[in-house]
């Protein structure tokens, strides 16, 4: 039979049980998790049908609830004629609540001997009898609850990404941090370089942008006497999708009063060892084939030293140079003409993929990093990290620049008329600096590329629910 031949059938038992007097779509029923059944005694459970076997006036059939899974054995002399006839109107898919007393079957499993059921919804398309995960991609991503119904592991998956977020709340709680929340829609957006979303607010007659970070909002909290501050935030931005970006995505982003760069490193390193031991065991993970070690203290190395080691560049302002390796290396630059975006180019090309151990990569040029505290020795780089692991960059951090005039300066130095600064410059939050912001460690971590590291996932839509994706 066809699905849609199929989909008659059962719309065909549903309304042969209302005919019934059977409601199709139940109500609350009071049950117990399937994890926790015991050895004997009475139970109630519920939860979806994913097996049927039927052996003449009796059925075994397997239950599946959030928790876990049990068979359970319908038996007409039991359940009585009427019960029977329903029961033979029940699909795999559907979710039914029971009755029953614990047995053990000759083969030793536990089962439920069902004395009473009910139907608390029919579902009317049927379960893919095979599911081709690896080679449905684009299905799986689109109906993830399908997804999440027949893949064990997809769930397993979803389930750690909960645990991580638990154990970054547990850890920074317990370090004197409080959670905070701030405004997802910006009139000016700010805090990273990217193309936001645009909105219209009607009644205020004005446009808003989605944020694309949450920096400049958490850094108004530290001028009004908040020290220890913290935000798992979704951001937003309107940019490219790839196995490492999805323009919806969950960031942690925290702020330290009185604390620096090296705070942050230090934090960082803490951080992902808690989870890495609540969550493996170990500080040992697998990454696509790649063994990780997280053993402290990580790896630090300056940006300017790290380019020449891997590519031989040693005046990297020299952009004859920087444009040979370019060339070299076979780089698309794709219309990107400024140095540091070729700069980027070739660190993403021949050095990002070879930092597999945690590296912290110091010390950024000042012209990348708007909002950073320069090097005091060293005003040419700022006190800047980001952190790569299994090949990808996982978090960036710096020491808060809170000097309210070098801050404009910068800000001003991005944009090119008098115009854009009225749109890009938030004015507002110099005039916050202006009242006197502490110096302070900031620090963003990538949470869907974390959870990719701990889950072995090899694209970041493997560890969001609902992924962004083009229309059918």
């Amino acid at each position: 039979m066809s699905e849609n031949e199929l989909r008659k059938a059962r719309i065909k038992k549903k309304e042969e049980l209302e005919e019934m007097k059977i409601e199709p779509y139940g109500r609350r029923f009071t049950k117990m998790d399937i994890s926790k059944i015991p050895e004997d005694g009475y139970v109630k459970i519920a939860g979806r049908i994913m097996a049927i076997r039927k052996h003449g006036s009796a059925s075994f059939a397997d239950v599946v609830d959030g928790t876990g899974k049990i068979q359970v054995y319908f038996k007409k002399d039991i359940i009585g004629e009427t019960n029977y006839e329903i029961f033979k109107r029940i699909d795999i898919g559907d979710i039914v609540g029971i009755e029953g007393e614990i047995f053990r079957t000759k083969t030793g499993e536990k089962t439920v001997l069902v004395k009473n059921f009910v139907i608390l919804s029919k579902s009317l398309r049927p379960l893919p009898e095979k599911w081709h995960g690896l080679k449905d991609v684009e299905i799986r991503f689109r109906q993830r609850y399908l997804d999440l119904l027949m893949n064990n592991n997809v769930k397993e998956t979803f389930i750690k990404r909960i645990k991580i977020l638990k154990y970054i709340r547990e850890f920074l709680d317990n370090n004197g941090f409080v959670e905070v929340e701030t405004p997802m829609m910006h009139p000016i957006p700010g805090g990273a370089e990217a193309k936001p979303f645009i909105t219209y607010h009607n009644a205020l007659d004005m446009e808003l942008y989605l944020r694309i970070a949450p920096e400049l909002y958490l850094k108004r909290l530290l001028v009004g006497n908040f020290e220890k501050i913290y935000e798992i935030n979704r951001s937003f931005r309107n940019e490219g999708i790839s196995s490492l970006h999805n323009p919806e995505f969950t960031m942690l982003e925290l702020y330290s009063a009185y604390g620096d760069y090296e705070e942050m490193m230090e934090l960082t390193e803490n951080l992902i060892c808690f989870i890495a031991e609540k969550i493996l065991g170990n500080l040992n993970l697998e990454y696509q084939g790649k063994e990780i070690n997280l053993k402290k203290p990580w790896k630090r190395i300056k940006w300017v030293d790290i380019l020449k080691e891997f590519t031989g560049i040693e005046n990297w302002r020299d952009e004859k140079v920087v444009d040979e390796k370019i060339k070299e290396y076979e780089i698309e630059i794709e219309g990107k003409e400024g140095i540091f975006d070729k700069l980027e180019s070739i660190f993403k090309k021949k050095i990002q993929p070879s930092l597999i151990n945690p590296t912290f990569v110091i010390g950024y040029p000042v012209e990348v990093s708007p909002l950073a505290k320069v090097f005091k020795e060293n005003p040419e780089f700022t006190e800047r990290f980001e952190l790569f692991i299994g090949g990808i960059e996982i978090a960036n951090a710096y020491s808060e620049l809170n000097d309210p005039l070098e801050q404009l300066k910068r800000f001003e130095e991005k944009v090119k008329n008098e115009e854009e600064k009225k749109k890009k410059i938030d004015y507002d939050f110099i005039e916050a600096l202006e009242y006197g912001m502490p110096p302070a460690g900031g620090l963003g971590i990538g949470i869907d590329r974390l959870v990719m590291l701990f889950t072995n996932s090899a694209s970041i839509r493997e560890v969001i629910f609902f992924p962004l994706l083009k229309p059918k």
